[in-house]
């Protein structure tokens, strides 16, 4: 399996060779698709598998590259010409929102960031959308400059104060107190308060051109792999830890926890709903373009 990301256009035909997906090394990844990676979920396609970050995948996706990839859904609005919404594998929750940091306790709260300079790990994500809807109702006169930066630089440059804040995401959660940082929002909570609704992060893409048919055996087979995970944990360990470099397997863990759960089986009713109501209301405030409701039908 190719570990690199891979940045050249995928020009083949759908039907040749194992599907080329690239998704993330976060152990909620690698944990969902560690048996269809493996081959073990009978009847499911063969996977060519690149790794690499959201942000990229993000990128990979607007140039219509790779068959099947895990995006943010954030960046929807701009690749579902080309590709459908798998409506499972992919990460939404309760209490997994991101967080947003800062170096001093906040006193000020939230209007302390007025006209501040505050990291982000990508513009194109649901953890931004997230920090600009929430920032339009709580920051008056509204955040200063924002910077993006590798998601393994923004708790370091909160730290050495090079920038008044930073947006955070994933195992951050459970690591930032390390950097003595703290916390100003969790904008999960944020989200949920306001809709009642889970957090809509990561998304399974496949490309359209594979057919209705082709499409619903892919979703099919990142269901039964969810299931195969969540029955044998620990067939998972090795490839899950390998991935997650030198994350502690506790992190690991807690990563797995937060973010697998019964939305990756199946987005359902409830999950559909939250994916609407981020992008319309991202739409609402011009974060993105408008979107067709029934963009999102699968099948």
């Amino acid at each position: 399996m190719d570990t690199q990301a891979d940045t050249r256009a995928d020009t083949r035909a759908p039907d040749a060779g194992p599907l080329r997906i690239a998704y993330s090394p976060c152990p909620n990844d690698t944990f969902v698709f560690h048996a269809w990676a493996h081959g073990l979920v009978p009847g499911a396609p063969a996977l060519d598998v690149t790794f690499a970050d959201i942000d990229l995948t993000n990128g990979m996706a607007e140039r219509g590259e790779f068959d099947v990839l895990k995006v943010s859904y954030a960046v929807l609005p701009w690749v579902l010409d080309e590709y459908a919404l798998l409506p499972c594998g992919g990460a939404l929750g309760r209490g997994c929102g991101p967080l947003v940091l800062t170096r001093e306790p906040p006193a000020a709260g939230a209007g302390g960031l007025t006209g501040r300079t505050v990291a982000v790990p990508s513009e194109r994500s649901t953890a931004y959308l997230l920090f600009r809807l929430w920032a339009a109702d709580l920051v008056p006169g509204g955040i200063g400059e924002v910077v993006v930066l590798p998601f393994h630089e923004i708790m370091p440059a909160v730290r050495e104060g090079k920038v008044d804040a930073g947006l955070v995401i994933h195992e951050a959660r459970f690591t930032y107190q390390e950097y003595g940082l703290h916390r100003l929002a969790d904008l999960g909570e944020y989200w949920e308060d306001t809709t009642g609704l889970p957090i809509p992060l990561g998304a399974i893409i496949a490309r359209r051109s594979l057919g209705p048919e082709r499409l619903r055996a892919l979703a099919e087979a990142a269901r039964t792999s969810v299931r195969m995970a969540w029955d044998d944990p620990s067939a998972s360990r090795r490839y899950v830890l390998e991935h997650a470099q030198e994350m502690d397997p506790a992190v690991a863990d807690q990563h797995i926890g937060l973010y697998v759960n019964e939305f990756t089986a199946g987005l359902g009713e409830e999950g559909y709903a939250a994916v609407r109501g981020l992008l319309t209301r991202a739409a609402a405030e011009g974060l993105v373009p408008p979107l067709d409701r029934e963009a999102l039908d699968f099948g």
